[in-house]
């Protein structure tokens, strides 16, 4: 049976900082979500620009046990699991989400651990329940998904702000749900919210910039192949 856990691309000793990386999956799916995947590789430049202004903090991929949310919301468990069982010395988590992943750290962002979330383009179904999440809060979302509702993250955020949460949120114009037409912006969003750069706690709509897509394709390689998981935090 496979465990969940964390694949660390990078460990600095006496790190008590982890900044984690919840990829995107499938709806319904059982099959091993390994490391080689699409959705898993997207990431691996939101790593790289972690460790430029983190360097003192671990940085790792959440390692869920399938590759679909399926019906008992898989992910979202798996990562509580890991933030219950990371070692005591890890006493701050960032948590990073794309789609699915974004759905799995705001189900667990009000974890004691966790300082902080930043959903990429999430998956937030109409009658997702509200969590009680602590700031920074930010969620970000490309105005051509087709994957993902825009529209699904605007009204988890109304629904968090009427709770009473501070939430800041950004717009792409032109960008879908693979995050590669501007890769500049997400990049720069993941850094300053690693880096713990104040938001303004509103809605900003940046406005349509060239195509970056191939620019993308390459940083993703790059930080693919001059990084590599090093370690393994396993729980249970």
């Amino acid at each position: 049976m496979r465990r969940p856990g964390v694949d660390l691309v990078r460990h600095p000793a006496g790190a008590t900082e982890l900044v984690l990386l919840a990829h995107g999956g499938e709806e319904h799916s059982l099959a091993d979500p390994h490391l080689w995947r699409p959705a898993v590789l997207r990431l691996w430049p939101f790593a790289r620009a972690a460790r430029s202004v983190a360097p003192n903090a671990a940085i790792g991929f959440l390692r869920y046990r399938f590759r679909g949310w399926n019906d008992a919301g898989d992910a979202a468990t798996d990562l509580r699991t890991v933030l219950d069982e990371l070692p005591p010395v890890i006493s701050r988590v960032l948590l990073i989400g794309h789609s699915m992943g974004g759905r799995a750290v705001v189900a667990g962002g009000d974890h004691p651990r966790v300082a902080g979330v930043l959903a990429l383009a999430p998956w937030l179904p109409r009658d997702e329940p509200l969590v009680a999440l602590r700031p920074p809060v930010t969620f970000v979302h490309g105005t051509d998904d087709t994957i993902t509702s825009p529209e699904g993250t605007t009204a988890y955020v109304q629904r968090l702000r009427a709770a009473g949460t501070a939430v800041t949120t950004y717009s792409l114009a032109g960008e879908g749900h693979a995050m590669l037409r501007r890769p500049k912006d997400w990049n720069r969003l993941v850094a300053e919210f690693v880096a713990g750069i104040p938001a303004g706690g509103g809605d900003e709509h940046l406005p349509t910039v060239r195509d970056q897509t191939a620019s993308a394709i390459g940083e993703i390689a790059i930080a693919r192949f001059r990084m590599a998981v090093k370690e393994r935090f396993r729980a249970g």
